[in-house]
C-alpha cells in the first residue's frame, strides 16, 4: 500500500468483520525516538492463539470474501522494513490490537497519509459504530501534546437519534480533525489541541 492510512482502514475492515462495536485507532509520533507508532484495536471476537500465528500470512484469512489477506502482512512488512516492529495481541471474546511501530527516517518509509480522511470515512461508512481515534506527537525538545474525537461522546451532544452519518456532522468531524491536526503539528504552539 502506497500510504499508511489505507492499511489503517483495511485492519479497521477486519474489525468490523469481527463483530466489533468500538474500534480505537491511536497515532503517535514522537521525533526525539524517531518513531511513528499505529495501533488499532477492538472489542471484537479475537482470535485464537493459533490464529494470530499465522495471521502474518498473506495466505491467511478469515474473511470470506476474499481468499487472501494482505492487510496485516504488508503492515507488518512497512513497519520491519523501516526498522520498527510490530505485534498483535487478540484475546477470544475480547478482542484485537495490532501495533505497527515504524522509523520516519527511514528511506523505506511511505507516507502515513489522510488519516483524517480515513476516520472520517470509517465514522461515515459505519455510524451505528464507535470509534475513538487519538493522535499523540511530540517534537523534539519539546512536551508531548494529542487530541482524541470519541464518537461516544459525539453522540452524548448530538442525541441518540442524530446519525453520524448526517452531512453536516461528517463536515464537523472533518473540520474537527483538519483544525486539530494542523494545531498539534504545529511546532512551538502556546495552547494543545483541543479534546472532545
Amino acid at each position: 500500500m502506497r500510504e499508511l492510512s489505507l492499511n489503517v482502514m483495511d485492519i479497521a475492515q477486519n474489525s468490523i468483520s469481527a463483530g466489533a462495536s468500538l474500534i480505537t485507532v491511536t497515532v503517535e509520533e514522537d521525533e526525539a525516538l524517531d518513531e511513528l507508532s499505529i495501533s488499532i484495536g477492538d472489542n471484537g471476537r479475537g482470535m485464537t492463539p493459533e490464529q494470530v500465528e499465522h495471521v502474518t500470512d498473506p495466505f491467511f484469512t478469515t474473511r470470506t470474501t476474499r481468499s487472501v489477506g494482505l492487510g496485516v502482512p504488508l503492515f507488518k512488512m512497512e513497519a520491519e522494513m523501516t526498522g520498527g516492529r510490530f505485534s498483535i495481541e487478540s484475546t477470544v471474546g475480547v478482542g484485537t490490537t495490532t501495533t505497527a511501530v515504524f522509523k520516519p527516517s527511514s528511506v523505506d518509509m511511505i507516507p502515513l497519509g489522510d488519516i483524517n480522511g480515513t476516520i472520517s470515512m470509517l465514522v461515515m461508512m459505519n455510524p451505528d459504530l464507535d470509534f475513538l481515534y487519538t493522535r499523540g506527537y511530540r517534537p523534539r525538545g519539546e512536551e508531548r501534546r494529542e487530541f482524541a474525537l470519541d464518537t461516544r461522546e459525539l453522540r452524548t451532544v448530538l442525541g441518540e437519534d442524530v446519525p453520524l452519518n448526517l452531512p453536516d456532522v461528517t463536515q464537523w468531524v472533518n473540520d474537527y480533525l483538519s483544525e486539530n491536526t494542523s494545531e498539534l503539528l504545529t511546532k512551538d504552539t502556546q495552547e494543545g489541541a483541543r479534546d472532545i
